[in-house]
C-alpha cells in the first residue's frame, strides 16, 4: 500500500508497521521492493507500507529521511527503529526481529 503525507499518521498509528521511504529514481529501492513484498506476505505480525519520498516531502522531512531507501519500523505510532539502505532478506528480518524483541 502506498502512503501519502495525508494518510501516513493514520496508517502507522496502530500495530507494527514497517514503512519504506523510496523514490522512482532509486535503484536500491527497486531491488528492495520484492523483498519487502515477500516479508509483507509472510509476516502476520507486521504490515509493510511504502511512501514515495519525492512526492511526500513533508513526511520525509518530519522523519529526517536523508537517504533512500530508508525504512522506519513503528509500534503503535512510535518509531522504534530506522534502517537505511537495501539489505538481503535474511539480514533485514534479523534486524526487524531484534527491534521487535526489545
Amino acid at each position: 500500500m502506498q502512503l501519502t503525507d495525508a494518510t501516513f499518521a493514520e496508517s502507522t498509528k496502530t500495530g507494527t508497521v514497517l514503512v519504506e521511504f523510496w523514490a522512482q529514481w532509486c535503484g536500491p529501492c527497486h531491488m528492495l521492493s520484492p523483498v519487502l513484498d515477500e516479508i509483507d506476505r509472510e509476516r502476520d505480525d507486521l504490515t509493510v507500507l511504502k511512501i514515495n519520498a519525492d512526492e511526500n516531502t513533508a513526511t520525509a522531512r518530519d522523519y529526517q529521511v536523508m537517504s533512500l531507501p530508508t525504512m522506519l519500523l513503528f509500534r503503535d505510532g512510535v518509531p522504534i527503529r530506522q534502517i537505511v539502505g537495501a539489505r538481503p532478506k535474511s539480514r533485514l528480518l534479523a534486524e526487524l526481529d531484534d527491534a521487535l524483541s526489545a
